[in-house]
């Protein structure tokens, strides 16, 4: 998580870990860019809690009405290169495209995005009420990250020396927008295990956008976060693999990619919330496994699986790997059957990673 004093808690998309990194072994120039960045993303040490503490999503919001037809309401504006929200307005919903590539891949983005939830899981919006979606891009001098501050999106252009332009990125996109959505329903603690999992639940929904834009089956996706984010010359082919946590990067200045793939490997950290960019690669690949179990488009049953936990008011903001991996496989049973072969790619999923599931759960499907 990022924070900016004084504001409300924002979650970027690259981990602290990697800015660390790239300030101790990068060239001047990428040490300089890394600093900048983790001079505004500096949650490594305060306020790690502000927007859990804050009580989620709080937007205002132009009301739809029950009886209104969702539509998307999007505005982009330019920073300016400047860390001033929102800047100059420059594209509107219905608008045409704007001769700034980054503004019209924003505006794509967030409209992917706001069909997915709306065609796949009937979701208005990300707070299930038609909030208008805003974004702004140049933000900041080549900052290296993007992140939603609980009220927009923003993204940097990147130093173009590892990173390129964050726009152009939708699983990025889909990924920031995902925590508004756990935001406005779980409200997942940023700390920890619950850290991990409202990381991983952005992950998750972030791919699955990509995916349905894609038109991919589970077998076809690349289960890539952060694809095509690093410049050529980085020994990397994203920031984080769902299919492969711990393989995305493996470079002389972002290191290698620490993200574990069970509970074997399990960080205990006290950087980075507890982990909470390191370990969401035990439930990303609990989740891999079960829509490749599943086979055919990931969001129609796997995603479903996971879209109603997170709906579940079961789910606690407290809720650690098997809590949630607990409710899965009670919500894969109510929707598909207790012995259904969903719900058996569930179990199956959260035992190969190491977690375990509770013994009257893997029976009967019950919550213990």
């Amino acid at each position: 998580m990022c924070y900016h004093p004084g504001r409300n808690s924002i979650f970027c998309i690259l981990p602290p870990h990697i800015l660390v990194a790239i300030a101790n072994n990068g060239t001047k120039q990428q040490r300089e860019s890394a600093l900048r960045a983790l001079s505004i993303d500096h949650s490594i040490r305060t306020n790690r809690l502000t927007f859990s503490l804050t009580g989620g999503l709080k937007v205002p919001h132009v009301e739809t009405g029950e009886s209104a037809t969702p539509q998307k309401q999007r505005t982009i504006y330019d920073a300016k290169h400047t860390e001033s929200l929102p800047g100059q307005l420059i594209r509107a919903e219905g608008q045409n495209p704007a001769a700034d590539a980054p503004v019209n891949q924003a505006y794509d983005g967030l409209g992917d995005t706001f069909d997915f939830y709306l065609d796949v899981y009937q979701r208005n919006s990300i707070d299930n009420k038609g909030l208008p979606l805003k974004a702004s891009v140049h933000y900041g001098q080549d900052y290296d990250n993007a992140f939603w501050n609980g009220q927009q999106m923003v993204f940097g252009d990147g130093d173009n020396q590892i990173f390129t332009g964050f726009t152009g990125c939708l699983e990025v996109i889909g990924h920031e927008l995902t925590h508004g959505v756990t935001g406005s329903e779980a409200n997942l603690n940023y700390q920890g295990q619950s850290g991990a999992l409202n990381e991983s639940i952005s992950d998750v929904f972030g791919s699955l956008v990509k995916q349905k834009k894609l038109n991919q089956t589970a077998a076809q996706a690349d289960w890539l976060i952060g694809e095509g984010l690093l410049v050529e010359g980085i020994h990397g082919v994203a920031l984080r693999s769902m299919k492969a946590p711990g393989t995305a990067y493996d470079d002389p200045t972002l290191g290698k990619d620490p993200q574990p793939a069970d509970m074997a490997h399990y960080l205990q950290t006290t950087e980075d919330n507890g982990g909470v960019h390191t370990n969401s690669g035990i439930p990303n690949h609990a989740f891999y496994l079960a829509a490749a179990s599943i086979g055919g488009f990931a969001w129609e049953k796997a995603g479903q699986i996971w879209y109603d936990t997170l709906l579940d008011p079961r789910l606690k903001a407290t809720a650690n790997f098997a809590a949630f991996a607990n409710l899965t496989a009670l919500n894969a049973a109510h929707r598909y059957g207790v012995n259904s072969d969903e719900r058996k790619a569930v179990l199956d999923a959260w035992k190969k990673v190491g977690v375990k599931i509770s013994a009257r759960m893997a029976v009967a499907g019950v919550v213990t």
